[in-house]
């Protein structure tokens, strides 16, 4: 009878240990508490897919919080192509608050193609 609390502890603890190293608890919180709906199986799809979820949630909650709509889905296809998503998401509110028509799929095209996105929008504030 002890011997079966005690294996049912060991269980619960090991179970535990696999799930927390594999969601990242801390970045969860942190975009719940800023308003950003980002589910643990996303988080832990990202960490199979190895994708590093703090190079994504970060730049969904800068985003959010400037006012940009935009889909991790599309965020994660950027990150795995090579591009900077924080520098993309600087450059679209830049552009954002310079009036300035870019879209999230141009955005990433320059970035991309391997031009500084925020330094090409600078550039059309002042040429």
């Amino acid at each position: 009878m002890i011997t079966e609390g005690i294996i049912l502890v060991v269980v619960i603890i090991i179970a535990i240990c696999v799930f927390l190293s594999f969601v990242p608890l801390g970045l969860w919180v942190s975009a719940l508490a800023s308003g950003v709906h980002v589910s643990m199986f996303t988080l832990v799809g990202m960490k199979i897919r190895r994708v590093k979820p703090a190079k994504i949630v970060a730049p969904l909650i800068k985003a959010e919080k400037a006012g940009l709509s935009m889909t991790i889905s599309k965020m994660e296809a950027h990150y795995l192509a090579g591009g900077n998503l924080d520098r993309v998401i600087t450059a679209l509110i830049t552009a954002r608050g310079a009036n300035i028509k870019l879209d999230f799929p141009e955005a990433c095209a320059i970035d991309l193609a391997g031009r500084a996105v925020l330094q090409a929008v600078q550039m059309s504030v002042n040429p």
